[in-house]
């Protein structure tokens, strides 16, 4: 007697969280159908699962996975509640149609509709079979177009209809559920954005200080390079999301500021990004040769470090030299902004509040003229609602002009928003103008400092740094160009003179629209030359 012929499976499925709170949960079913089995005498080998979390591919893979273990076991039987929880496509139903016909003894049991298939099944079960299959496919394609709708209306108020990334939590009840963030992990998530937009940190080295600051993925895992890459690719953290390849206007909470967002795509997108190295020399990547354009590399040999151009192109640049002497050169042009006395910081304290003057009367003037502008909008928008109350326009204009105003007003509000945030910066660009000032030769003097403070603060003060075989060539930003000058009359003039030099005025750059441009800790307002050998 063939011991197989007694041997059965079971597949037991949900589909929704309706049908598991409702008397289909897998366990309800694994009970119905074990004492099933126990009636007929069969042996279960193993019980297959399928819970409605599981997405569609993970549902075929368990199928075909139950198909593989019946064929290399031999097993005759396979057991199941009804047609819909066995199979809800035409495939899947071809394939166990295939595995009936090649054996006299292989069955399939579905319970509750009283319905054994088999080989030399009667016509009337196989068109049963059949019409079950129709139904069950046309269950699944409804659900999935239910599915498609809900999906459509999340999208339309502004939610996105599945797991949020990294640095948010879904709250609410089904139907209502919202993406907010997660308190613990949204710092540490605009950590992760500041410290690659600084573009001193490959996505590696990246990685290794998120996970030692305690973020890990939803699995409680480190996050890969890759995923890293697509989490800094995200433009969720800013306020938009990604859906079937469209781009909308979210209605959660932005993580990091737009500008923070595209500061990070640059680095990430453009050729020759950070890459990971054990060695990271405080004057990397800082330094260009002044005859070929390449960047100078370091090496360290014998306890020292020692720079050279890396033949970007043809170049007769080939010596190496020490880095202490490109330091002290550095550090002698650092000082040139660094008060010799108190006098220096009053100048700049008074300069910022001149430059905070002038800066405050230009932000008027526009923001008046944006809110003059978009009053005059909302304006005709009132005007064509009652033009249409009254039909004096047709539906079809009502639309057209409706949709010009609209789009005209999110231009205005997008430019008084940018404004905004400009003005926010310029008090940030001037509150670190004095600090670098003041601090700058200390902290680049200090051993203790880390590579990458040290690294900043030269970004900061320089817009250009060359080398000419061991000579630095270099360029101030412009606000510290002013402030050297300055320091330099302080040192040659009398007292009484002060007060007659030409006060600092800080502007920041305005691009073509006349929206000033947001200025960040590592990119200050175009250079003036004060190109020189030093030393």
């Amino acid at each position: 007697m063939n011991d197989n012929k007694n041997k059965t499976i079971i597949l037991v499925r949900v589909s929704t969280k309706e049908q598991e709170e409702t008397g289909y949960s897998l366990p309800a079913q694994e009970k119905l159908l074990n004492e099933y089995a126990g009636k007929k005498s069969l042996t279960v080998a193993k019980i297959f699962s399928i819970s409605e979390s599981a997405s569609g591919k993970k549902q075929r893979e368990t199928f075909n996975e139950m198909m593989s273990f019946v064929k290399r076991n031999n097993i005759k039987i396979i057991i199941c509640e009804k047609v819909d929880r066995l199979t809800r496509n035409f495939k899947d139903a071809v394939m166990i149609d295939e595995w009936l016909e090649q054996d006299d003894e292989r069955e399939v049991h579905l319970v509750k509709d009283s319905l054994i298939l088999h080989k030399n099944s009667r016509s009337q079960e196989k068109l049963n079979w059949g019409i079950r299959i129709l139904f069950a496919k046309n269950y699944t394609d409804n659900l999935s177009e239910e599915v498609k709708k809900g999906q459509k209306e999340k999208v339309a108020q502004g939610w996105l209809p599945t797991v949020p990334p990294l640095g948010y939590k879904t709250v609410g009840e089904k139907g209502h559920k919202i993406h907010v963030i997660d308190e613990v992990k949204a710092p540490l998530v605009r950590k992760m954005f500041k410290l690659y937009s600084t573009g001193n940190y490959s996505l590696e080295k990246i990685t290794n200080i998120m996970f030692a600051d305690g973020l890990r993925s939803r699995s409680n895992k480190k996050l890969g390079k890759s995923t890293l890459h697509e989490l800094l690719n995200n433009p969720f953290y800013f306020g938009k999301f990604i859906w079937n390849g469209k781009i909308y206007q979210g209605a959660h909470q932005a993580l990091i500021s737009e500008e923070l967002f595209e500061k990070v795509q640059s680095i990430l997108h453009k050729k020759g990004t950070p890459k990971y190295s054990k060695h990271n020399f405080f004057f990397k990547g800082l330094l260009t040769c002044s005859e070929c354009g390449g960047t100078i590399a370091w090496e360290k040999k014998k306890g020292h470090w020692y720079g050279h151009c890396n033949k970007f192109k043809p170049c007769s640049q080939k010596a190496y030299y020490r880095s202490e002497r490109i330091e002290e050169q550095l550090l002698t042009a650092v000082g040139k902004i660094s008060p010799k006395s108190p006098k220096l910081i009053d100048w700049v304290i008074k300069a910022l509040k001149q430059s905070h003057k002038e800066e405050i009367e230009y932000h008027t003037g526009i923001m008046g003229e944006l809110e003059s502008r978009l009053a005059k909008i909302k304006a005709r928008l009132d005007k064509i609602y009652e033009d249409k109350l009254d039909e004096v326009i047709s539906i079809e204009k009502y639309n057209q002009l409706k949709q010009q105003y609209e789009i005209e007003e999110a231009a205005i509000l997008k430019a008084i928003s940018k404004h905004k945030k400009a003005n926010s910066r310029y008090l940030d660009y001037g509150v670190m103008v004095l600090e670098v000032t003041k601090n700058a030769l200390d902290i680049l003097k200090d051993p203790k400092k880390s590579p990458e403070t040290k690294r900043e603060y030269y970004k900061i003060i320089f817009s250009k740094l060359q080398m000419t075989g061991d000579l630095i060539d270099y360029r101030f930003n412009s606000a510290f160009k002013r402030i050297a000058e300055f320091s330099s009359k302080l040192e040659k003039i009398e007292q009484s003179e002060i007060k007659n030099l030409e006060p600092l005025i800080l502007r920041l750059p305005k691009n073509k629209t006349g929206v000033l441009s947001p200025v960040c800790s590592a990119m200050l307002p175009g250079p003036d030359s004060n190109r020189r050998p030093i030393g």
